[in-house]
Parts: C-alpha cells; sequence; structure tokens
C-alpha cells in the first residue's frame, strides 16, 4: 500500500522559514521523481518544485525560485522542502506527490498524480 505523509507545516511570520518533509512506503525499493504542489484557499493545485529520483536535478517554480530547495534522501523514503523568506502568499496545503513523468516533476508542466498525501498547512501571518 502507497502511503505519502507529509509533516512540518504551521504559522510562520513573514520573512520566515519552514522545513516539510514528505516519507513515502509502498513503492518498494525503486525510487521515483517527486514533486511539491500546493492549493489555497479557492485556487487549484499549483506546481512549486520537483526532484528526479536520484535527485541529480530539480526544477522550480517562478513564483518559489530563489526562495524554496526541494532535497531527497533515498535511504530515508523522505523528501523535503526548504521555504526560506516566506511570504502571505505562500500560505497553502502543500502535498508531495508522485507525478507520472519525470519532465513533468521538473517543469511542472502536464502534471498528473499517481500518488499524493493528505497535506500539511502553511500559514505565513504577521
Amino acid at each position: 500500500q502507497v502511503q505519502l505523509v507529509e509533516s512540518g507545516g504551521g504559522l510562520v511570520g513573514p520573512g520566515g522559514t519552514l522545513r516539510l518533509s514528505c516519507t513515502y512506503s509502498g513503492f518498494g525499493s525503486t525510487h521515483f521523481p517527486m514533486v511539491w504542489v500546493r492549493q489555497a484557499p479557492g485556487k487549484g493545485l499549483e506546481w512549486v518544485a520537483g526532484i528526479t529520483n536520484g535527485g541529480g536535478s530539480d526544477g522550480y517554480s517562478e513564483a518559489v525560485r530563489g526562495r524554496f530547495s526541494i532535497s531527497r534522501d533515498n535511504a530515508k523514503n523522505t523528501v523535503r522542502l526548504r521555504m526560506n523568506d516566506l511570504k502571505p502568499e505562500d500560505s497553502a496545503v502543500y502535498y508531495c506527490a508522485r507525478p507520472r513523468t519525470t519532465d513533468s516533476a521538473l517543469t511542472g508542466r502536464n502534471l498528473e498524480y499517481l500518488y499524493r498525501g493528505q497535506g500539511t498547512q502553511v500559514t505565513v501571518s504577521s
């Protein structure tokens, strides 16, 4: 049974930092490209960042490039998202997901999810 469990969300002031984690299981010994996506109230899912199965390449949306950093530890079946200089517009539920293709993971184009977690709330407010 595939499971993706996110953690690390919370309330932080503008300019603050949060570190999200996603632990996945049920994929056996194989690792796949992974993404972080988010959904703000009243809006659709937005691709935030993606990383290849080995962690050698990553991609970011324009909205977060230079502030967020995605990484992974395959030995621990974990994908992380470090979020610096947070802004109120970053407030959303953040999900980790396994996309269908590596290209979509790195670019956000034609993104389809095979699996997605339950999400963790991030609120940026003073």
